[in-house]
């Protein structure tokens, strides 16, 4: 009886986690309310304290739950900056298919402003980032003059400016597209000439295969001067 109580509460508790991620995903953190997230879960108040003690509660767990698209980085034996690119395409999937993960993405903007910010979201993804950057400069894959952490922080901060232009003007359909293009005018600047073909913008071959993403970029194209990309 008591592992059939526990199994419920977990079914409840993601219930009342995938309604606040759609009251969040639709009014953000100030315009939702606990009644909102009451509605879309299906559950009622008591249980939803029961769970969580607040609003904040709640909106930080999804927070933390942006980070499983990145969990596997430190199983990856030889983690390098062809895994930065694919944890780029890896969280656009996500923001496009995921309402947890584009709930937590709005939810880290609105905490990381201006009146209250909190930059560890963001130091988060910058670290996750270092790790993949510094053993490809150890290999010669990142020009050694550059600094690998400034480098980092570069990435995330662009995929950020880039993921909340996409979303404005497209609703996210075009955010694979303005990824490559990210990486296809970074390439050139952070990886030596002779290398740049060993890494594909549009992702990785299993990336690609596990996110259902066609690859329209040829791998020699890595040039700010080649033919338009589209990555899906």
């Amino acid at each position: 009886m008591a592992r059939v109580r526990q199994e419920r509460a977990e079914i409840t508790r993601q219930a009342i986690l995938d309604g606040a991620a759609i009251a969040f995903d639709q009014g953000g953190f100030g315009g939702t309310s606990l009644s909102d997230v009451v509605k879309y879960a299906g559950v009622t108040k008591g249980a939803l304290y029961f769970h969580f003690q607040s609003k904040e509660a709640l909106a930080r767990t999804l927070m933390d739950e942006q980070f499983q698209v990145s969990s596997g980085v430190p199983a990856i034996v030889d983690p390098g900056l062809q895994t930065a690119i694919d944890l780029t395409h890896r969280m656009a999937f996500g923001l496009r298919t995921n309402v947890r993960i584009r709930a937590g993405i709005r939810l880290v903007i609105e905490f990381g402003s201006f009146t209250h910010p909190d930059p560890s979201p963001y130091n988060a993804w910058i670290d996750t980032c270092h790790q993949c950057l510094t053993p490809a400069q150890e290999r010669g894959d990142v020009l050694p003059a550059l600094n690998t952490y400034d480098l980092s922080t570069l990435i995330v901060g662009s995929f950020t400016g880039i993921q909340v232009t996409s979303y404005v003007r497209t609703s996210r359909e075009d955010l694979h597209t303005r990824v490559v293009d990210l990486w296809k005018h970074l390439l050139p600047g952070i990886v030596p000439a002779d290398r740049i073909s060993l890494f594909d913008p549009s992702g990785s071959p299993t990336c690609r295969l596990q996110l259902g993403l066609p690859s329209r970029y040829a791998q020699h194209s890595a040039s700010p001067n080649s033919e338009a990309v589209t990555a899906g």
